[in-house]
């Protein structure tokens, strides 16, 4: 069967109805940049890490290990302008952690030109998080890209962060450290991203390393793992990749 016929029969959960007294432990929006410098190459090994993660089983122990065992999750790309490519997808079984991967792998490319980071997450605050279908213990915004804001936006990324902070919602980044950047965006990420509670960020090493960062981040999104022994491991692992030759 071809995925893309198989993804129109997967189930939607746009229009869930409301959630009873259990809800579900993470609402969880990830942010994926598609501008100019995401090629198509780039793009699908950004697809695929996120599929992948979805099916792996270490993630898929940490949704069915929570309180109330399930987590909503769904995908905004943003580059000029976001969309809501991805919309709600209830998991609460290993099977339907299969289905959104799928989900994930048939996504259509959108692209852009520049690097709106501002709008993307005012977008997220006035369009997704309030139409979150159940009630969720926590909601957390994934934002991955390689580039920082260069958009001139009308209102600084950090500003509507500390917003979306105040309001309860976590955003943690996922700066990809390859090209002009790459020296740099982690700390922009830190500084201008990064907010609310247990928020924290873990780079990819370029793109490549992309599918290994987002498998952990889902790990820590998702359940109580100690976020600390991520970083320092993957301080770790750049310091010996700056020492290996090239």
């Amino acid at each position: 069967m071809h995925l893309a016929h198989a993804a129109e029969d997967l189930p939607r959960y746009g229009n869930v109805a409301p959630a009873g007294a259990g809800g579900v432990d993470t609402a969880l929006i990830v942010s994926v940049d598609v501008s100019s410098s995401v090629d198509e190459r780039r793009y699908q090994i950004q697809l695929e890490g996120i599929a992948a993660a979805l099916e792996d089983q270490g993630v898929i122990d940490a949704i069915l290990s929570g309180p109330r065992k399930s987590i909503l999750f769904s995908v905004v790309t943003w580059a000029d302008r976001p969309k809501f490519s991805l919309p709600w997808i209830k998991i609460a079984s290993r099977q339907d952690a299969l289905l959104a991967a799928l989900k994930v792998r048939t996504m259509q490319r959108e692209g852009g030109d520049f690097t709106c980071l501002s709008k993307m997450l005012r977008f997220i605050s006035d369009k997704i998080v309030p139409q979150i279908p159940e009630r969720a213990l926590k909601v957390v915004v994934d934002v991955s890209g390689d580039g920082s804001d260069n958009c001139n936006a009308e209102e600084p990324a950090k500003a509507v962060r500390d917003e979306m902070n105040g309001r309860g919602t976590t955003i943690n980044g996922l700066p990809i450290l390859e090209g002009r950047e790459a020296a740099t965006l982690e700390g922009w990420y830190r500084e201008n991203v990064m907010g609310g509670p247990g928020s924290f960020v873990l780079p990819a090493h370029g793109f490549e390393d992309f599918g290994r960062a987002i498998r952990q981040k889902f790990v820590v999104e998702i359940s109580a793992v100690d976020r600390s022994k991520l970083e320092s491991a993957d301080r770790a692992r750049t310091a010996a990749l700056r020492k290996s030759p090239r």
